[in-house]
């Protein structure tokens, strides 16, 4: 159990921790959906292909729209393309770097499942039976059949219960030899990503490593600002709900007193710590056309400096001296007389 929770807290622990778990989780579950799923070939020769394709491709892609939906950078994303200019540019490499990072995460699990599909092999056999060399493998000079007849015949390889050409063709040797095509296709894939993902790992930092921390940084800043700017906005709508409802009983309280309902009045202890929390934005048109700056026209990314100080006679007529001096520490002592 303390392994679990472990591991639990180390996905929570930031962004791309979370999601790699999820992309985890999403691989086996492909691998797990693969496996519950009851494959059925149609056996007919203008529909094999279609669903043996679909199965090998339709599922992948949907997972990998999955992917996207479940991850939290895509709204992100969208919003920080979207935005008007404002006073803060957008640097087309963070833009980049994001997509870049959902698209590779969201890859994983339809890699997973194409792989698993062309180990198992029964894709590939469904898709292509009726493509058979039966010159090579089988009895190519049978001559109750004519070319149609035999495309039915090889179409009915999947389904071994109602396949008749053994003459032609014999069901297991047709079988083995799409199925060891479909794992060597398998392991070709596999060895295709293995070495897409080492050569991106290992080549992206010896050509730019200081642009891609660069980019890393600030999509680390765009999400964290972005979640505690939905942490002040929620810490307002606290302190302004709070207000409201305060002022509202109050009301109802002074109503019942002028009725000549003397109620004990007793003022909330937190009502100014509220009201300090709402920073000045006391009514809702203020709220909107804040969210609408801020939407509209984010602040720049540059910290003002605090002022110099101006009463030690340098400040405004010089340059300011090297080694400024250390602030001064104040210390405070407490007697008690016993």
């Amino acid at each position: 159990m303390d392994k679990f929770r472990m591991i639990f807290q180390f996905f929570q622990s930031n962004q791309e921790s979370f999601m790699n778990g999820i992309c985890g989780i999403m691989a086996l579950a492909s691998t797990q959906m693969y496996s519950a799923f009851d494959f059925n070939c149609p056996c007919l020769p203008h529909y094999n292909l279609a669903y043996g394709l679909g199965i090998l491709l339709v599922p992948p892609f949907i997972l990998f729209l999955l992917g996207f939906v479940l991850n939290n950078n895509i709204s992100m994303l969208a919003e920080e393309w979207r935005r008007p200019q404002g006073q803060r540019g957008k640097d087309p490499s963070v833009l980049r770097y994001m997509f870049c990072s959902m698209t590779q995460r969201a890859m994983i699990a339809p890699a997973v499942w194409v792989s698993v599909t062309l180990l198992d092999g029964k894709c590939i056999t469904c898709a292509f039976c009726t493509s058979v060399p039966v010159e090579t493998l089988g009895n190519a000079s049978h001559p109750s059949l004519s070319q149609g007849e035999i495309q039915r015949v090889l179409a009915r390889i999947p389904c071994k219960e109602i396949y008749n050409g053994q003459q032609l063709i014999a069901n297991e040797v047709a079988v083995r030899y799409l199925r060891c095509i479909s794992q060597a296709l398998g392991w070709c894939f596999v060895l295709l990503m293995t070495t897409l993902a080492f050569l991106v790992r290992s080549l992206r930092p010896c050509f730019s490593q200081a642009a891609f921390l660069k980019s890393r940084y600030w999509s680390h800043y765009i999400d964290i600002e972005r979640k505690l700017f939905d942490e002040t906005c929620a810490e307002h709508a606290r302190s302004f709900a709070k207000v409201c409802i305060q002022q509202f009983f109050e009301g109802m309280s002074t109503d019942l007193v002028a009725a000549r309902c003397h109620l004990p009045r007793k003022a909330p202890a937190d009502a100014g710590e509220a009201a300090e929390k709402l920073l000045g934005i006391t009514d809702q048109g203020t709220m909107n056309m804040a969210l609408k700056s801020w939407h509209r026209c984010k602040p720049p990314l540059n910290l003002h400096p605090p002022a110099l100080p101006t009463g030690n006679g340098w400040a405004g007529e010089g340059q300011p001296p090297t080694h400024p001096s250390a602030p001064r520490k104040e210390t405070a002592a407490y007697y008690s007389c016993v």
